[in-house]
């Protein structure tokens, strides 16, 4: 019998641990063993998750330092906000289920495009000019959405900047944001947007294609050479991130009955950096546990009043001490294969 890959058997096990968290989160639910509050966070959790793995792709994979990943998020919020409800009113289209998944693609695609269109100046930078150039494009993508004005009458979507006299019903009102939106984001849905996430992402990374792109983040110049094209991959890695980036922020504008472009601005950018981070970067596993904990963790922290967020910040720089500890990488280094060691000496022999 063929034995299973280390990568074969990594990437079971992460769809296995998504799929054992969703079994355990819903049969709480249906108990009543969920808090009403624990309950809330369950979508913005899968949010999360999609967009940390999702910029890991960009920061981990390919090596590329994005800042304005949060843009993404918004151009798919508001354009899976404006779809839904388009829909519904042009289509008679009732089906929530297949209005959220046809408003995720909408988002998607939208994200896909300003990913292009970000993509080709962009990416022709490196390191902190990368940066700074893709935190700039967030916040103008936010200003943008602030002076935007969207609204829908008999099923044909008119849009307007600086100018609310527009005819119809309004849904996205300049600074006012999309209001009066119809939530119909489910966890179910957080769940399988998480497992297509995973399911692009890790074989993107193990084919020929997430070969090339790592080659490029390893050596640029070697893998010119070899007659890689560096445009090409940095820029698949980078709309594709936004793509995912974007069918998230569909899930999350349709999850609230209110949404601003402020919700996407910088911090929100930095906190999906910092699950990454924390995460480990290139560790697709790891930004699934760190994007996880650290969303629910202030809700946790809650009985702590007004020190909640200074326990929250004395967390993360414990957590960042410890993976970043040459101590630490090595006491785990002599943990491990002592375990493997006692496990391999109770079930074989001794040669």
């Amino acid at each position: 019998m063929k034995k299973l890959s280390k990568t074969t058997l990594g990437n079971f096990l992460t769809y296995a641990l998504v799929i054992v968290a969703f079994i355990i989160c819903q049969s709480m639910v249906n108990a009543g063993a969920m808090s009403r509050s624990l309950r809330g966070q369950l979508i913005p959790i899968c949010v999360y998750i999609v967009m940390a793995v999702s910029l890991n792709l960009t920061v981990g994979i390919s090596g590329e330092l994005s800042l304005g990943h949060a843009g993404f998020m918004s151009v798919g919020a508001f354009s899976g906000i404006v779809a839904s409800t388009w829909l519904q009113a042009a289509f008679g289209l009732e089906n929530e289920v297949v209005r959220l998944i046809l408003a995720m693609v909408f988002g998607g695609v939208f994200a896909g495009i300003a990913g292009v269109i970000i993509g080709v100046p962009v990416l022709r930078l490196r390191g902190d000019y990368l940066a700074i150039v893709t935190l700039a494009f967030g916040e103008i993508i936010r200003n943008v959405f602030n002076c935007l004005y969207i609204s829908i009458d008999a099923g044909r979507v008119h849009i307007s900047f600086n100018s609310p006299n527009i005819p119809g019903e309004m849904l996205v009102n300049g600074p006012a944001g999309a209001t009066g939106v119809d939530r119909i984001a489910t966890f179910a849905m957080g769940f399988a947007l998480i497992l297509f996430t995973l399911f692009v992402v890790l074989n993107l990374i193990h084919s020929r294609s997430g070969r090339a792109i790592m080659a490029v983040r390893d050596n640029r110049i070697a893998a010119e050479s070899m007659g890689i094209n560096v445009t090409k991959y940095r820029m698949m890695a980078f709309v594709t991130s936004a793509v995912l980036a974007g069918m998230a922020g569909a899930l999350y504008g349709l999850n609230y009955s209110s949404v601003q472009a402020s919700k996407f601005d910088f911090n929100t950018s930095i906190l999906v950096l910092v699950f990454v981070v924390l995460g480990g970067i290139g560790n697709i596993f790891g930004s699934i546990i760190a994007a996880a904990l650290l969303t629910v963790l202030p809700e946790l922290l809650r009985a702590f009043s007004d020190y909640r967020m200074l326990v929250y910040a004395i967390v993360l720089i414990l957590v960042m001490l410890a993976t970043n500890s040459p101590a630490a990488r090595t006491f785990f280094g002599r943990i491990v294969p002592k375990f493997r060691t006692s496990k391999a000496g109770k079930g074989g022999t001794a040669a």
